[in-house]
């Protein structure tokens, strides 16, 4: 049967996989602490995918996902921020070469968004956003049945669109983008920023403060808790507002840790949305959900990845 073996090289753990293409579970399945900061990155990725290599040896092609940012067309990493001894790095032509199969490499986002289109909650639609709201804002756009990559393969960075070009400094180091307003570090730096300024709050000014405890205090009527969420949903339907123009999608999905507090968030950005949307017939038909794969998403997006370049 033919084999595709898929890749997900995260911040903390790498988790490779072989599957049938004609199955949707894997067939082997390993993962190994990243170590993003120590030398000998590339044995321990070649070691984890021979973890899980089918023992007749024959393999279609490999699909890696990887934070970005990075070139899909040449497969180099460029400045992925969690792993600093990877800059420039030829990832995809040393995996091919190692192992000689063909090797694609795309964002995680974007393959997260790829698995959700084909295996998860966008299954059936053909044009499809896909957002991770978390630590950053992640994004993954369908097109007509085809995964945005771009002219320099940097497409659908949309955490890093401009929403209020006077906001707060994004992680980038840019400011108003839609990751500094939205994103979970964004919420608490909003709610400590408050704070600072004498708001009175159950939250405690002392640093360590989650986005979970900043939802759970909101759940229990903690005014500014409430309002940094408010705010959050609000930005996130300014962005997807924009991007209903752009691409005008059937289909909107959300993962993420951040969009699990429900309507916390989902209230004000479906308020936002309806609100800046410039007119009703976006939103007609328009499906917003949650993604359905979980930890799976990056792995299943390397394998769509790898069997979507191996169609003639």
């Amino acid at each position: 049967m033919p084999t595709i073996v898929a890749v997900d090289i995260g911040g903390t753990q790498m988790r490779a996989a072989s599957y049938n293409t004609e199955r949707l579970e894997p067939i082997k399945q390993k993962k190994i602490p990243t170590l993003a900061s120590e030398p000998g990155g590339m044995d321990r990725l070649i070691q984890v995918i021979e973890e899980v290599w089918p023992k007749d040896g024959i393999v279609e092609a490999i699909g890696l996902g990887s934070p970005g940012p990075l070139d899909p067309h040449t497969g180099y990493l460029l400045a992925p921020p969690n792993n600093p001894l990877w800059h420039n790095f030829p990832l995809a032509p040393n995996i091919m070469k190692h192992f000689g199969v063909k090797a694609y490499l795309d964002n995680d986002a974007n393959l997260a968004g790829l698995a959700e289109y084909r295996f998860g909650a966008g299954k059936g639609h053909h044009n499809l956003l896909y957002f991770t709201v978390s630590t950053g804002i992640g994004t993954g756009v369908i097109i007509e049945d085809r995964l945005l990559q771009g002219y320099h393969g940097l497409a659908a960075e949309l955490g890093h669109m401009i929403v209020d070009p006077n906001g707060p400094p994004c992680s980038c180091g840019f400011n108003g983008h839609l990751e500094s307003f939205s994103s979970g570090p964004a919420i608490v730096k909003y709610v400590l920023g408050e704070l600072e300024s004498g708001t009175r709050s159950s939250l405690k000014r002392d640093g360590t403060i989650t986005p979970r405890e900043v939802a759970e205090a909101a759940h229990q009527g903690d005014v500014l808790a409430i309002k940094a969420y408010q705010r959050a949903g609000e930005y996130l339907g300014i962005g997807v507002a924009t991007l209903l123009h752009a691409f005008d999608p059937s289909i909107v999905v959300f993962g993420g840790g951040v969009s699990q507090v429900g309507s916390l968030l989902f209230d004000p950005f479906n308020d936002s949305l309806k609100k800046h949307v410039f007119h009703p017939r976006y939103l007609e038909g328009l499906v917003i959900t949650r993604a359905k794969l979980g930890d799976d998403a990056g792995l299943l997006g390397a394998r769509a990845l790898a069997e979507m370049k191996l169609k003639p």
